[in-house]
């Protein structure tokens, strides 16, 4: 229920394109003035260019819902997985597309596993896989990942067995 007074914010702003902008109260937005403020990331022509063209792809009618039915899907594909290696994922964090693996072993073997298996995945923390794929990722794509997640999950198992 809280509500910023500013929130600055960039990522999906521009699709992929370096793109951040700068989101303010009336009342906040009194202090700030012309030159008062900057971004690395804000203002130049083809910037604001894309920022539309990303705002237009994300305000199409059925945009929205693929994404959410896209996220419901890899809400199942991660807690099958959570329940098929339960001995090391703890917990699944995040919410939509944006999502994370708490795992009670250190997180870098499983993410040079899904590497070996054409996967990229994150890491946070000390314990966490983080997952971040693009708004355009479909269904079959999340299929693809959980079956490389499952696969770098089992090698991980093995090779501590191994050791």
């Amino acid at each position: 229920g809280a509500e910023p007074d500013v929130m600055c914010i960039a990522k999906g702003m521009g699709a992929g394109f370096p793109l951040g902008g700068c989101l303010a109260t009336r009342e906040a937005a009194k202090g700030l003035t012309f030159g008062a403020h900057g971004s690395t990331y804000g203002g130049n022509p083809l910037g604001m260019a894309v920022g539309i063209a990303a705002f237009d792809l994300m305000t199409s009618p059925g945009f929205l819902e693929e994404i959410n039915r896209t996220a419901g899907a890899l809400t199942q594909g991660l807690a099958s997985l959570a329940d098929r290696h339960s001995d090391i994922v703890e917990e699944i964090r995040g919410k939509g597309l944006l999502r994370g693996l708490k795992l009670n072993i250190a997180p870098k073997g499983v993410q040079l596993a899904a590497r070996e298996r054409k996967l990229l995945v994150g890491t946070a923390s000390d314990n966490v896989v983080r997952l971040a794929p693009p708004l355009i990722i479909s269904e079959a794509h999340v299929r693809e990942a959980i079956a490389a997640l499952d696969d770098s999950l089992a090698a991980v198992k093995s090779a501590e067995r191994a050791a």
